[in-house]
């Protein structure tokens, strides 16, 4: 399975989450981010599996063309061996093997160049898909490990009858905020 879907998939787990009311956390389902992230882990040779296999094609691809260049080059040198006896053509044929080995070298740089860039454009890739997993599944833990918030000791609570009143209201003045003063008069 690809990277990118499990990963998306793990993101709507969370955005399907229940967001705790006053805080940053979300409760997510333990056992439905656990089975992605199993898959995730399943996936994740996967993709190693197809940086190897660039790798291999680079590597074919090199072997291929220095194969090309010994067999020209070989050709070369035969070419030069075979006309050995005349002295403008030996020289010719020298001048020309040079040219094509030269441009056997040349060839097998690019090709090497451009296999390198392309597996370094891949596992670049890889690696950013591999960081945003990261970072995904390290944000999942972190809401996932959210601790309870300690409860305060609980105060001895005051008997309606003794309660102060608010005398505009008519109700209990409320210690955990600040008492509004009534309409129109200045604090």
């Amino acid at each position: 399975m690809d990277i990118q879907h499990l990963v998306d998939r793990l993101e709507d787990l969370v955005d399907e989450g229940r967001h705790l009311f006053g805080t940053k956390y979300t409760m997510v389902d333990e056992e439905r981010a656990l089975e992605i992230i199993d898959q995730m882990r399943i996936s994740i040779p996967e993709e190693i599996e197809k940086a190897a296999r660039t790798i291999q094609l680079r590597d074919r691809v090199l072997a291929e063309a220095n194969e090309e260049a010994a067999r020209i080059v070989q050709q070369a040198r035969q070419h030069s061996e075979d006309l050995i006896d005349e002295q403008e053509m030996v020289k010719q044929a020298k001048v020309r093997a040079e040219f094509v080995i030269e441009q056997a070298k040349i060839e097998a740089q690019k090709i090497t160049r451009e296999a390198d860039e392309y597996v370094l454009v891949q596992l670049s890739q890889l690696e950013q898909r591999f960081a945003m997993t990261l970072d995904e599944i390290r944000n999942g833990i972190q809401l996932m490990q959210v601790e309870e918030p300690v409860a305060a000791p609980a105060e001895p609570e005051m008997e309606p009858a003794h309660a102060p009143v608010n005398e505009s209201a008519g109700d209990p003045i409320s210690f955990d905020r600040p008492a509004q003063a009534p309409m129109g008069s200045r604090i």
